[in-house]
């Protein structure tokens, strides 16, 4: 089986180029060699890959610039997912894509479920929510694994950004009252070659499943953590989302509910705790 891997040099991508050749076969494109905000050079490397799965691991991540630039984040994560989709459409592929919990406007008491009606609160959310659509509209057998709060020991992230700024001696003042659970690269990429070959070999149905760590925290509580974990000196504050001046705005409640990848593939990611404790010796 040939595995085409957008993304390869992200956080997600990166990772899962460890775990994916279990599966067959990887070929795997960075944006240089695909570029999803390109149709014209995303479908000349699908079929010249031609490839019987294909993950895409690649996105516009930058939350703040995409509010900036939401032709462009739209490009990458709304209409460049419609035209892998069609293209897996045309192979008769299964397209697998990542997606996120800022789909959802964070006003939910309780975990999201994956029949919760979306209603983003920003320019990413709305991007990654277009993909989300185009894929479902497309006809293609397809798997939308929404996350949250990803980071991993490389790449820019909230667990590098508060160890450097750390470092640098700079007070810091982080949200206490949005709630999620970070959720690290390994444990995505260590899930996804499980869940595939069991989609692959029809023991599980397709569609969108919610696949974070399991738990939940707020960001003052993953900082905190953080810099236990690490042995880190740090002068660190909670503040509420009101004193915290972000140019778009983030939901209050990240928390998704992982139920169903639990009933159908028997899957249920570590806890947040366990999975920084994996990334921190990775470090």
């Amino acid at each position: 089986m040939r595995i085409l891997l957008t993304g390869k040099n992200g956080q997600v991508g990166s990772a899962a180029l460890a775990t994916l050749p279990a599966l067959g076969e990887v070929v795997a494109v960075d944006r240089k060699q695909l570029d999803l905000a390109s149709s014209d050079s995303i479908r000349g490397v699908v079929r010249e890959v031609r490839p019987q799965v294909i993950v895409n691991a690649g996105a516009f991540t930058a939350v703040d610039q995409a509010e900036r630039e939401e032709a462009l984040a739209l490009r990458v994560n709304g209409e460049g997912p419609a035209v892998l989709a069609e293209e897996a459409a045309g192979l008769g592929a299964l397209l697998v894509h990542f997606s996120t919990d800022y789909v959802f406007d964070g006003e939910k008491a309780s975990p999201y479920l994956e029949s919760d009606v979306p209603n983003p609160l920003n320019a990413y959310g709305r991007s990654k929510l277009a993909g989300e659509r185009a894929i479902e509209a497309s006809g293609c057998r397809h798997l939308i694994f929404r996350t949250s709060w990803v980071y991993a020991a490389t790449g820019r992230n909230f667990l590098l950004t508060m160890l450097r700024l750390a470092r640098e001696g700079k007070p810091l003042r982080v949200v206490d009252d949005q709630h999620g659970a970070p959720t690290s690269d390994l444990m995505l990429a260590a899930a996804l070659p499980k869940i595939l070959g069991r989609v692959l070999a029809d023991a599980a149905p397709g569609g969108i499943y919610h696949m974070t760590a399991s738990g939940k925290t707020t960001w003052h509580g993953f900082a905190r953590a953080i810099f236990n974990a690490t042995g880190t000196v740090a002068q660190l504050s909670p503040i509420s989302s009101g004193e915290f001046k972000t140019a778009p705005p983030r939901p209050r409640n990240s928390v998704l509910d992982n139920a169903k990848l639990e009933a159908h593939a028997a899957i249920r990611l570590p806890t947040w705790e366990e999975g920084l404790n994996e990334v921190i010796r990775a470090l």
